[in-house]
């Protein structure tokens, strides 16, 4: 199989070009690489990510909705849960809606939404994933042997959080 060697970039539709490289820049300290009228890229320097903002000629400009086929929602990573705490602390300075820190059952999240009501998140992992994201880029892990770890660490974690299995 021909491989690939991580993420490019993103290109999201917006309403307002300059209001959604506003959010973008300011809130996520992105910046302006390229405008083409229509399209703008921006940049996140430590990773070299691309986030394109796109507005459509003739595109109703309706607010997004998760609920539509389509994107769900564009994740970013963070190092730690202290990282979620003062990205919640950013957020609650800059004015952004947000639900609050989610702890899950493979690390934390923090979601917000950008000014088209695009869903963004925040997440950082927890030690066991991490873990395996090491081990499946050291060797081929059978689907059979991923399934029966997945089920038996969420058993423990239910076990542990005292909640029912399904």
């Amino acid at each position: 199989m021909p491989e690939l060697t991580g993420v490019d970039h993103a290109s999201l539709s917006v309403s307002d070009l300059d209001r959604s490289e506003h959010f973008y820049t300011s809130v996520l300290g992105l910046i302006r690489l390229a405008d083409f009228a229509t399209v703008r890229i921006l940049l996140h320097r430590p990773t070299s990510f691309l986030l394109a903002l796109v507005r459509h000629e003739g595109a109703p400009g309706d607010r997004f909705t998760e609920l539509n086929t389509g994107l769900d929602h564009l994740g970013f990573s963070v190092s730690s849960r202290d990282q979620l705490m003062a990205w919640e602390r950013r957020l609650d300075d800059l004015g952004v809606e947000y639900t609050p820190i989610r702890d899950m059952e493979f690390g934390a999240h923090l979601n917000f939404r950008d000014p088209d009501h695009i869903a963004l998140e925040l997440s950082t992992s927890n030690s066991t994933l991490t873990g395996w994201f090491d081990e499946l880029r050291e060797r081929d892990i059978p689907q059979k042997e991923i399934d029966a770890r997945l089920a038996e660490y969420l058993a423990l974690q239910r076990s542990a959080a005292g909640t029912p299995g399904p």
